[in-house]
C-alpha cells in the first residue's frame, strides 16, 4: 500500500507520539533524503530532478526546503522525508521513522513499553546495524577481490555480464582459502563474524573457524535501504552444492527479501510491472540485457511475504520459471503466495520457458523482443489457477470433473471477494460442467455448528434465514431482517429490485447527514482490505482531509502498512488515547455503524465516494491553476489536463453517492 503517513504509527507494539514525528520531521533535511536517491539540481528557491515515480524527460519533480516538502508536477506524488522513504524505498512506517531518527541521532520513543523493552529494542537495533556495517565491509573486501581474479572475471564476461552492471549489483569474489576474510576483519575470532553467517565455528573446536564462501563469485542482498544483509554465492566450477546463501541471521530472512529489488526499484515503476526469476544470476543478466525490473527468490519458494513487498512497488507482478516439472512446482508455489494479493486492480501472470531455457539463455538465443513477447503472452493467474486445479484431472468424466473442482476450491477461496472471484467461480464451473449458482452453494457451505437457520424441508424460510445461494445465481442476496421486523416480499425474476413496502414507522428526527469523509472511514474502519486497492492518489486525498479525518486515515494507513487487515475490535484498542479516538468511536458506534451491502456493492460505494473527493480536489487545483495561466503558459496545459479527467471522473459509472 502506498500513501504519505503524517502522524502516529505502530509496529509490533510501537507506539510512536505524534510529537515525535513533528520533532523528527523538524530536525531531517528532505533535500538531503531524497537526494540519495535522486540527483537534484538547485532551480530558484527548491531542487528539481526527475520524479523517481513515473518515467519523464524533462524534471518536474521539485524539493522545497523551506516546506520539507516534494511535490511532482506530473504524477501528484507528494509528501515528507517520511512519505518518500515509504513510497520509493518501499519501507514501513515505523521503519522509515527509524532510519531517520537514526540519522538525525534521534531514540524514536514508544509510549507503550517499559525501560527495559526499550533498552532491550535499542540494543537489538544497534546489533542489526552492527551486522549490516560487517556486510558491508565484507562485501567490500569481495569487489576488491574480484578485480583481482581473471577466473571470476572470466566467468562473469562469458556470462556477459559487464563491468558497469557488476558495480551496480556490488558483485564479488571469495577467494580460495579457509581464511581469506582474517586479512579483511581485526579480530577473526569476532563473533559477529558468525552471527553475521560469514563465518562457521567447527561444532567439534569452538577455536577453529573457517569462512562460509570460499572460491566463488558473489552476490550480495540489499534490503530496500541498500543495506548489504546477505550473501548468494556460485561456484566456478562443478562443486556441489552450487550456490550457497548466508544462513538465517537477525537481518536477513530469506522468505521475505528479494535479491535485486533494490536496484531494480526505478525500473520497476518504469516498466510498469516487476518480472521474478528463479536465480541471482537471472536477474544480472537481464539486467544486462535490457529487463533491469528482474528480481529473484533467494533459493526458497516464493512467499505471501514476497508478493506483498513487491506489490509496494507495483501493481503487476510477472513470474518467469522454467517449463519442466520442477518449474511448474515452483510457480504453483507462487500461484498459492499471491492469491490473498490478486484484488481486481491487480495484474498477476505466469510466464513458463521452454525446458532448455532460463531468462539468459533465452534472450541471448532469440533476442530481447522475442522475451518481451513473451512476457505479454505470459498466462493469467486465472487461467493457470484452472490449469493447475485440473492438472491429473479427466475432465471427460465425472469424477475428474469432481476432481479438478475439490482442487480448485481452496485455491478459489484464498482469492479476495470482487469481481476476478465472481468469473472464475463461472469459468470453474463451466470446466466442473455445473451451474455457477450450484458451484457457489456447494463451496459457500459451512460446518454444521456455524450453518445460519435453513428453510425447513416443504416450508416457508424459518426467522433469520437467508438463501446462501442468491448471489451466485445472479440475485443480490437478500438482506437479512431481525425478529420482529416486517417480512420482505419475495424477489421478482426480472425486476432487479426488492418490491416497495411500507415505509417504516416515524423514529424521531434524522441525525445529522454523514460526509463523505465520514462513510468513507467508516468503510475502511470495517474493511480495512480496502486500502490495498486505493491507488496513490485515494490515498493523498484522504490523507490531505482536514483534522480530524485526515490524522484517522493517516494513522489507519500506517496500521495496514505495519499488520495488514485488522478487525474493529482491535483497531479499537490500538485507538486508545490517540487523537482520531473520539471520531472513530463515533464512526463505528449505533446502528448507521453497520455497513449494508455486500462486499462488491461496499468497494463500489467507497470508489464513488473517492471519485467525489478526487473531483473537489481537482476542482481546487484547477481554480488556483486558473490564475497562474497568464503567468505560466505550462499552467494551462496542467488544467486542461485536469478538466479532462474531472469530466471523465464525473461521468464515470461507479460515480455514486
Amino acid at each position: 500500500m502506498r500513501g504519505t503517513p503524517r502522524g502516529l504509527g505502530h509496529n509490533s507494539g510501537v507506539s510512536i507520539p505524534q510529537s515525535f514525528i513533528q520533532e523528527l520531521l523538524a530536525r531531517v533535511d528532505v533535500v538531503e533524503i531524497v537526494g540519495r536517491y535522486v540527483p537534484l539540481k538547485k532551480s530558484g528557491a527548491n531542487f528539481m530532478g526527475l520524479c523517481p515515480f513515473h518515467g519523464e524527460k524533462s524534471p518536474s519533480f521539485s524539493v522545497s526546503p523551506s516546506k520539507q516538502f516534494f511535490h511532482c508536477f506530473g504524477c501528484g506524488k507528494n509528501g515528507n522525508a517520511i512519505g518518500f522513504l515509504m513510497d520509493h524505498a518501499g519501507m514501513g512506517f515505523v521503519e522509515a521513522v527509524q532510519d531517520l531518527a537514526q540519522q538525525v541521532g534521534l531514540q524514536v520513543p514508544d509510549d507503550r513499553s517499559t525501560p527495559q523493552e526499550r533498552e532491550r529494542a535499542a540494543a537489538q537495533r544497534a546489533k542489526q546495524l552492527t551486522l549490516t556495517d560487517v556486510l558491508e565491509k565484507a562485501a567490500e573486501a569481495y569487489a576488491r577481490q574480484l578485480r583481482e581474479s581473471p577466473r571470476a572475471i572470466a566467468y562473469f564476461k562469458g556470462r556477459g555480464v559487464s563491468g558497469a552492471v557488476a558495480k551496480r549489483y556490488g558483485l564479488g569474489y571469495a577467494p580460495e582459502g579457509w581464511r581469506s576474510l582474517a586479512s579483511v576483519f581485526p579480530r577473526y575470532d569476532d563473533p559477529l563474524l558468525e552471527e553475521a553467517g560469514l563465518v562457521i565455528t567447527s561444532e567439534d573446536d569452538a577455536d577453529k573457524r573457517y569462512d562460509r564462501f570460499r572460491d566463488r563469485v558473489m552476490f550480495p542482498i540489499r534490503n530496500v535501504k541498500g543495506e548489504c544483509i546477505g550473501f548468494g554465492g556460485r561456484v566456478l566450477g562443478d562443486d556441489k552444492p552450487k550456490y550457497l546463501n548466508s544462513p538465517e541471521t537477525p537481518v536477513f530472512h530469506k522468505g521475505r527479501e528479494l535479491y535485486g529489488l533494490f536496484e531494480a526499484r526505478t525500473a520497476i515503476r518504469e516498466a510498469g510491472y516487476a518480472l521474478v526469476t528463479e536465480g541471482y544470476m537471472d536477474v544480472v543478466a537481464l539486467a544486462q540485457l535490457g529487463f533491469p525490473q528482474a528480481v529473484a527468490t533467494l533459493g526458497t519458494a516464493c512467499t505471501p511475504e514476497h508478493v506483498q513487498k513487491l506489490l509496494r512497488f507495483t501493481d503487476a507482478v510477472v513470474f518467469s520459471f522454467d517449463g519442466d516439472a520442477a518449474g511448474r512446482r515452483a510457480a504453483r508455489k507462487a500461484l498459492e503466495a499471491a492469491l490473498p494479493h490478486a484484488t481486481d486492480t491487480r495484474s498477476i501472470r505466469f510466464l513458463f520457458l521452454p525446458p532448455e531455457h532460463d531468462p539468459d539463455s533465452f534472450i541471448r538465443a532469440h533476442g530481447s523482443d522475442a522475451f518481451a513477447r513473451c512476457v505479454g503472452d505470459a498466462v493469467p493467474l486465472s487461467r493457470f489457477l484452472a490449469d493447475a486445479a485440473s492438472e491429473g484431472c479427466d475432465l471427460g468424466t465425472a469424477e475428474g470433473r469432481a476432481h479438478m473442482a475439490a482442487n480448485a476450491r481452496p485455491l478459489w477461496a484464498a482469492l479476495p471477494d470482487g469481481v476476478l472471484k465472481r468469473q472464475l467461480l463461472a469459468d470453474l464451473a463451466q470446466l466442473a460442467q455445473l451451474p455457477a449458482a450450484d458451484l457457489g452453494a456447494l463451496w459457500q457451505q459451512v460446518a454444521p455448528a456455524e450453518r445460519a437457520p435453513v428453510r425447513p424441508a416443504g416450508g416457508a424460510p424459518t426467522d433469520g434465514w437467508a438463501p446462501p445461494e442468491a448471489a451466485w445465481a445472479g440475485e443480490p442476496e437478500r438482506p437479512r431482517w431481525s425478529p420482529g421486523a416486517p417480512r420482505r416480499k419475495p424477489w421478482e425474476p426480472g425486476r432487479g429490485r426488492w418490491p416497495r413496502e411500507a415505509p417504516p414507522p416515524f423514529q424521531g428526527p434524522r441525525p445529522a447527514p454523514a460526509s463523505r469523509a465520514d462513510h468513507a472511514a467508516r468503510l475502511l474502519l470495517s474493511h480495512m482490505q480496502f486500502l490495498e486497492e486505493l491507488s496513490p492518489e485515494d490515498h493523498q486525498a484522504l490523507c490531505a482531509e482536514p483534522p480530524p479525518h485526515g490524522p484517522l486515515f493517516v494513522w489507519l494507513e500506517a496500521q495496514y502498512h505495519e499488520h495488514g487487515a485488522t478487525p474493529w475490535a482491535v483497531l479499537q484498542t490500538q485507538l486508545q488515547g490517540h487523537p482520531c479516538e473520539a471520531l472513530a468511536q463515533r464512526l463505528m458506534t449505533g446502528s448507521h455503524a453497520q455497513t449494508e451491502g455486500d462486499v462488491p456493492e461496499l468497494r463500489l460505494e467507497l470508489r464513488g465516494l473517492l471519485n467525489r473527493m478526487l473531483i473537489e480536489h481537482i476542482k481546487a487545483e484547477e481554480s488556483a491553476l486558473v490564475a497562474q495561466v497568464a503567468q505560466d503558459p505550462a499552467a494551462l496545459q496542467r488544467y486542461r489536463e485536469l478538466q479532462a479527467k474531472r469530466r471523465a471522473l464525473e461521468t464515470a459509472g461507479s460515480l455514486r453517492t
